[in-house]
Parts: C-alpha cells; structure tokens; sequence
C-alpha cells in the first residue's frame, strides 16, 4: 500500500463522515496499524486496539477540537496507538490487582500494614483531588465503574485512561515518598 498524502480538506471531509474518505481512512490505517502492532501487542488484542485507536480518533474529530497540522495526520493517528500500547502495557498489572483485589478485598486489606496504610493515605492526599478520589473509588472503596463514570461524568474507555493518569502520578509520589 501507498502513502498517502493528507490535507484540511481531507480531514474535513472525515470529520464529516464522508462515506468514501471514512472508508479509505480505515482501509488506510488498518492495514499500517496492524504492520506497527505484530510484534508489540499479543495477535489477539490487534484488532481490539484497532477498533479502540479509531474509536479515539473520530471522538477527537467529532468534538470539534482542530488537528493543528493536517499534513501530519497519519502521526496523529500513530501518537493514539502509541499511547494505547503503553497504556495497555502499564494497565495489564493493574488489571491483575483489580482481580486479586476484588477477589477478596478485606483479606488484602488486612494484610497491609499501618504505615504502608499511612503511605498509601499521604501519597494520595498529594494529588489533584480528583485524581485521589477516582484512585479511592477503584481501588478502595470497589465502587461499581458504572458509579465513578456517572460520577465522573466519563465513559467507560475514558475512565481507564483517567485511572491510569492517576496511577502513573501515584506511582511516581509514592516511589519517591
């Protein structure tokens, strides 16, 4: 497959949802997204993160925010699956932890001593208050995430991203506590 070349037009006509220029954009990038996938996420998830990379895309578009530089779309597109392998990458332990710990949440509570307890508690109360009280739903308090996204006013795909924000930043004040 050829390169292509993108232009204002072209976008525009996308965020339109121009039935040619939507059908070229996803021939176009699921065949480059898949060469810049194998080898760096499971075959399996390949199509998942596909579908998830352009889901991120037409939202953008669809917001009504502007693609500084339309010349460099195919890197805006890019810049998403990057962002997605990384957050997949760094999620997939915490996804370990919400099944060990909605497995059996008192008995790890109990396990956890006071000062790490104490840790925990300084290191959150040293974030952005939103950051801390979305950590607290998930994490501590098991809150069902169809409660934080209407708390949050987020989606579900949004909430993930959010959560690993915030635990990037954690994990960051808590090492260096």
């Amino acid at each position: 497959m050829d390169f292509f070349t993108f232009d204002d037009d072209y976008v525009r006509r996308l965020r339109d949802g121009d039935p040619a220029t939507v059908a070229h954009y996803l021939e176009y990038f699921n065949f480059f997204l898949g060469r810049r996938l194998l080898g760096r996420v499971p075959f399996s998830d390949i199509n998942d993160i596909k579908q998830e990379i352009h889901l991120r895309v037409f939202t953008y578009l669809g917001s009504g925010k502007e693609i500084r530089d339309s010349k460099r779309f195919g890197a805006f597109v890019f810049g998403f699956c990057d962002n997605i392998v990384r957050e997949r990458g760094r999620l997939h332990t915490t996804e370990i932890l919400d099944d060990v710990y909605s497995a059996d949440v008192d008995l790890l509570r109990d396990l956890i001593t006071a000062d790490e307890k104490a840790k925990v508690h300084r290191t959150l109360d040293a974030l952005k208050p939103r950051e801390a009280e979305i950590l607290r739903a998930v994490y501590l308090h098991d809150r069902d995430k169809d409660e934080i996204c209407r708390k949050f006013e987020v989606d579900r795909n949004y909430l993930r991203v959010l959560v690993y924000r915030a635990l990037e930043k954690f994990r960051d004040k808590f090492d260096s506590s």
